[in-house]
């Protein structure tokens, strides 16, 4: 379709919408989420998108096809959610202890930190990784103290560490 003449040449006019509609099939940066619906120029889509096997064109059947992916990754991410926060109601009931050497003022000659609370947890059988456990900075004294964890960006609770002597054997 020919819109307009500069001096004997012929300009065409762009597709109304902007360009070729793509699926995402990976995450791009600038650009949108795997599994999105983008629109981009014809040679951005031609000559890197569909190449790197980034997108794909989308058709009909795409489109359902990530809509049921979608709903199920949903589902998923709801009964992993209710799973979480069923942990974390069981890990708010919990109290951990720790023995570590100390002075007889209390103060601990090491130090504790988000790891051994993860490791102790584990133990007991509750999975928390080191990443979740929320401390402020490493435990240096003998004493209680209350953990904030951080199970998923929704669910948070809190565990009670006791860091106790550790007995010495005379």
């Amino acid at each position: 379709m020919v819109v307009q003449r500069k001096r004997g040449q012929r300009i065409r006019s762009k597709d109304r919408k902007g360009g070729i509609e793509l699926l995402l099939a990976e995450t791009v940066p600038s650009l949108g989420e795997q599994g999105a619906i983008v629109r981009v120029k014809p040679g951005y889509a031609r000559n890197y998108l569909v190449p790197m096997g980034l997108a794909t064109i989308a058709t009909e059947a795409n489109k359902k096809m990530v809509e049921s992916h979608r709903k199920r990754q949903d589902e998923a991410v709801v009964a992993r959610r209710k799973d979480l926060k069923a942990l974390g109601e069981k890990i708010k009931n919990y109290s951990v202890t720790l023995e570590a050497n100390a002075t007889e003022e209390g103060q601990l000659y090491g130090s504790i930190v988000a790891v051994d609370v993860s490791k102790a947890m584990v133990t007991a059988g509750y999975p928390v990784n080191p990443t979740n456990v929320k401390m402020e900075g490493p435990i240096k004294a003998l004493g209680m103290y209350t953990i904030p964890i951080e199970l998923d960006q929704s669910v948070k609770t809190e565990v009670k560490v006791w860091v106790v002597p550790a007995a010495s054997i005379k």
